[in-house]
């Protein structure tokens, strides 16, 4: 058994959910459990992107950070 809820929306939203539809008879329920699963994948690639950048500074401070670069700069 499913459970129906009503929820408020401004008219704008309305507006640009129906623009968003892939298709005219694409229910608003369809349409938002999609853009739902996409915004949670984005998210969760947004966060291994963060994890890989703080993992790899340190790595790219120690090649960049270094006498010998710092020599060539002054040639």
């Amino acid at each position: 058994m499913t459970t129906i809820s009503t929820i408020q929306l401004d008219k704008s939203v309305i507006v640009q959910l129906k623009k968003s539809k892939e298709y005219p008879r694409q229910t608003y329920n369809e349409l938002l459990q999609k853009m739902t699963e996409v915004f949670r994948n984005t998210k969760k690639r947004n966060q291994y992107d963060e994890f890989l950048h703080k993992v790899q500074q340190q790595k790219m401070k120690e090649l960049w950070d270094n006498s010998k670069d710092e020599a060539w700069e002054r040639a």
